[in-house]
């Protein structure tokens, strides 16, 4: 397994995979090229799961007549003023990554607010605010406030998952760990919460151009 080695005047090793798809270990100065390759050894099976993922990243396809799928729904994109409306999604001619981004951080939030209200309505959770980010390594977060944030790319994921991370984020405004007690509030709500726990895992990371 070829992996890049990094050295600096850490104490710990470290491993990552990045979305190029390159191996990289980062160690002290003074650890040897044995014990780095034990260590990647260890993980092989973590790079290997890493690795696939990386390969499943996909590239948006926004050409006129392609579909892109959001919230479960099928949209073709055309040419025009940005929107999302009755199975469009609209696009300028330049700039269309951009501008999608900017639709979904509006569109997210329309669609993300509107599950966690009713998730909390009908299980008592209380929050402060909704809101969209443009995080790349988690789905959904909450703080300490009671502040829910989604990333905008959530909406490349199906209903399913989507009422998942809602559950999941609601949940930590009653347990902020992931003791025994929060997932017991999760699988009193969704019994399936692990066979969507682990669709989430697999779902590819939806990477623009």
């Amino acid at each position: 397994m070829e992996a890049k080695v990094v050295r600096s005047k850490r104490k710990t090793l470290s491993l990552t995979v990045t979305r190029e798809g390159e191996i990289v270990v980062r160690a002290p100065y003074r650890m040897s090229d044995e014990a780095i390759s034990a260590f990647l050894q260890k993980h092989a099976q973590w790079v290997e799961k890493r690795l696939k993922s990386v390969a499943a990243m996909q590239k948006l396809d926004l050409s006129d007549g392609a579909l892109v799928t959001l919230f479960g729904s099928a949209y073709t994109v055309k040419s025009g003023r940005a929107h999302i409306g009755e199975g469009v999604l609209a696009l300028p001619e330049e700039g269309r990554e951009a501008a999608l981004a900017r639709l979904l951080k509006k569109f997210a939030l329309e669609v993300m607010t509107r599950i966690t209200e009713r998730i909390a309505a009908r299980y008592g959770f209380s929050y402060r605010a909704v809101r969209i980010s443009s995080a790349r390594g988690r789905w959904g977060s909450c703080n300490s406030d009671g502040v829910i944030a989604y990333t905008f790319r959530i909406a490349f994921l199906p209903p399913a998952l989507c009422e998942y991370v809602a559950v999941h984020e609601l949940a930590h405004t009653v347990v902020f760990s992931h003791s025994a007690e929060f997932w017991e509030i999760v699988e009193a709500i969704l019994p399936d919460w692990k066979a969507r726990r682990k669709a989430l895992k697999s779902d590819p990371c939806i990477e623009f151009l």
